[in-house]
């Protein structure tokens, strides 16, 4: 977008709110039907097969056999379709360069087939990678006037505002970045067009009657100092359990990916995740979102040995699903085990309030997840719904930092470009 010295003009942004609205809806719609898509399939996989035979999707040879048929699928996927489904999603966060167009074939099926089969990762790295490359691509042919690093960035703040429900998301992701840029006008002029797109996503999925991840808790009365420490706690407890599996993905990554071919290790993968599955039952698959939703309905009909465990089986899921060539995101598995760690709080901290543990403990792990504090602090509050745990929670978000600052990414660090060969001269021979 042209700017002139003080920044884009009124009639700028008049005009560019136009596409970006346009993009926010597209992007709200595409991860609509992504989701209707996987759903249909995963009614297939969980309720109707398994009834052909006299299971049902709790059963658990039915769980390990249909986890690794997926996992075998996704590796074919992988390994032969053009693209081979973009990117790993394990490289890198939810930024980066849109795929190929060819790629996205590919992506779409490994990301259906994941969200479908119980794979524990979300969509959200696939639908954004999506939806840049589309959003990108329609640009390319129909208009100049969205140069492609606004058209990623509307397509990736649309996403962000369906993904969450709301633009708030997208405001506080690219705050920081559009601040940095360089150039006139003030950060709202900049943050006007991603608004627009996020809130345009946001709409049109509650004009969808698409599920939010916000959900009924009982909130809190009052605050006192001791829900400082006991906030702390949980919050420290669920970051730690995060960083641990930040610790050991590049090594188990690394073991999956020394096999070569995705049909072996994203097999293998899938038979794992079936075991863990059928220790855990369903409540520790899929993307996390609806078994959250099963956490809080009834939160003192599990003991806390049992939140434990669904803590840490749904912990080593994330760890091996994210290794072994998977395509989806980390965000929402890991609010699911914020929520299972808060719950857990919840249930040996006497008098702790079940909003303030919850919302701690999804600020820890998401925290770990996205390295950003913002969007710790804004999924936290979000989930549970309840606005006075936002000025316990940006207390109790200082020492957590100090934690998680220096502590290893949940990611895998994008292998350095090679450096540039400098060809020989003509009176140089070459050298072997």
């Amino acid at each position: 977008m042209p700017l002139t010295a003080d920044g884009p003009t009124v009639k700028q942004l008049v005009v560019l709110s136009i596409p970006a609205v346009a993009v926010g809806a597209g992007s709200a719609l595409v991860l609509w039907l992504l989701d209707v898509g996987a759903g249909w399939l995963q009614d297939q996989l969980w309720t109707t097969l398994p009834g052909l035979v006299g299971a049902t999707g709790s059963t658990p040879w039915w769980i390990i056999l249909t986890m690794t048929v997926i996992g075998a699928a996704v590796g074919l996927v992988v390994w032969l379709m053009p693209g081979h489904a973009g990117n790993d999603s394990a490289v890198g966060g939810l930024e980066g360069p849109p795929p190929p167009l060819v790629a996205l074939p590919s992506l779409l099926i490994a990301v259906v087939l994941g969200l479908a089969g119980g794979v524990s990762l979300g969509p959200e790295n696939p639908i954004m990678a999506i939806n840049g490359a589309l959003t990108v691509a329609l640009f390319a042919r129909m208009s100049k006037a969205v140069p492609p690093n606004l058209a990623v960035l509307l397509a990736a703040s649309g996403t962000l505002g369906a993904l969450f429900g709301t633009p708030v998301g997208a405001a506080l992701a690219f705050t920081g970045t559009l601040a940095a840029i360089k150039g006139g006008g003030s950060l709202w002029d900049r943050m006007f067009l991603p608004l627009a797109s996020a809130g345009a996503g946001a709409i049109t999925m509650h004009l969808l009657g698409a599920p939010t991840i916000s959900f009924s808790v009982e909130p809190m009365t009052e605050v006192g100092g001791i829900d400082l420490l006991t906030g702390a706690l949980v919050a420290g407890v669920a970051a730690l359990a995060a960083i641990a599996i930040a610790w050991a993905f590049p090594y188990v990554h690394r073991a999956f990916h020394s096999m070569r071919n995705p049909l072996v290790f994203t097999t293998l993968g899938g038979l794992v995740l079936g075991i863990l599955g059928a220790i855990g039952g369903p409540i520790t698959m899929f993307k996390g979102l609806e078994e959250t939703g099963e956490l809080l309905a009834d939160p003192d009909e599990y003991t806390a040995l049992q939140l434990a465990a669904f803590a840490g089986i749904k912990l080593i899921a994330l760890l091996v699903a994210a290794s072994a060539g998977f395509r989806g995101g980390r965000i929402f598995p890991m609010v699911f085990i914020g929520v299972a760690i808060g719950l857990l709080g919840y249930a040996v901290i006497p008098g702790m309030p079940i909003s303030l543990a919850v919302a701690c403990g999804v600020l820890g792990t998401v925290l770990v997840s996205t390295r950003d504090g913002w969007i710790a602090l804004f999924v936290a509050a979000i989930v549970v719904g309840d606005p006075l745990v936002l000025p316990v929670m940006c207390v109790v978000i200082l020492p957590i930092w100090l934690m998680v600052t220096r502590a290893p990414a949940l990611e895998i660090a994008a292998p350095a470009p090679a450096p540039p060969t400098t060809p020989a001269s003509p009176t140089e021979p070459a050298r072997s």
